[in-house]
């Protein structure tokens, strides 16, 4: 996901060494995310453990890219709003702000196979130049209440993302619903800088959390 993020001036510091960039080098790709002038820091490496890989039908995120982010929240909130929201893909704009338009390229429900196009800002950084990406997603595996998984470029003028993969599970929990999502990116202009697109990609992903359950929990029943 793409977008703007506001920063703060601090103190006056000394010349970052060569090479050390205080701007996002990229964007994210999955539908709705933070690209802007102050990357957070890329998050610490999580702790190993054993168990498997998030799938959908059998399918995850690129298990050899080099740029990766996770994370969960709970929403209280029923499953079917949840992830009707999530997958009402042509009214992202209406409660993403970093989303501008979303479009279907094919009718009915999304299902496997279905295709769609989204466009979000990136502004201008040390390396490349403020532009409007364009994003052509396709469903690779869906299961109702349960998953979704969806891969595609990003392109814009200056930018590119070769292919962004993006997965998102849904499990009833006490207390709502917990959501995890998945993504990685692919190609030589992210890979340039990895920190600084992890980062970012880290940054867009939890916006688009946010976004989510505060959507998702506005439109509950009160109960």
């Amino acid at each position: 996901m793409f977008g703007s993020r506001r920063s703060h001036s601090p103190a006056p510091q000394p010349r970052p060494r060569a090479g050390v960039r205080t701007a996002a080098l990229t964007v994210s790709l999955a539908v709705a995310g933070v690209l802007g002038a102050a990357a957070p820091p890329a998050p610490p490496a999580q702790a190993a453990h054993h168990s498997p890989p998030a799938q959908c039908r059998g399918e995850g995120v690129d298990p050899t890219a080099r740029i990766r982010y996770q994370s969960d929240t709970v929403i209280n909130a029923p499953l079917s709003t949840v992830f009707s929201l999530q997958t009402d893909v042509e009214r992202w704009p209406s409660w993403q702000p970093p989303v501008l338009t979303a479009e279907r390229l094919d009718p009915g429900p999304l299902r496997k196979g279905s295709r769609f196009r989204w466009t979000t800002p990136a502004p201008a950084t040390p390396s490349t130049p403020a532009t409007t990406l364009e994003i052509t997603s396709t469903v690779r595996q869906l299961q109702r209440g349960h998953c979704v998984l969806w891969r595609g470029p990003a392109i814009g003028e200056g930018l590119r993302i070769d292919e962004g993969v993006h997965l998102w599970t849904f499990t009833k929990v006490k207390g709502g619903v917990r959501v995890h999502t998945e993504e990685t990116w692919t190609g030589a202009q992210v890979e340039a800088d990895i920190p600084t697109a992890t980062a970012a990609l880290g940054a867009g992903l939890e916006a688009w959390l946010r976004d989510l359950k505060t959507t998702a929990e506005a439109r509950a029943p009160r109960r």
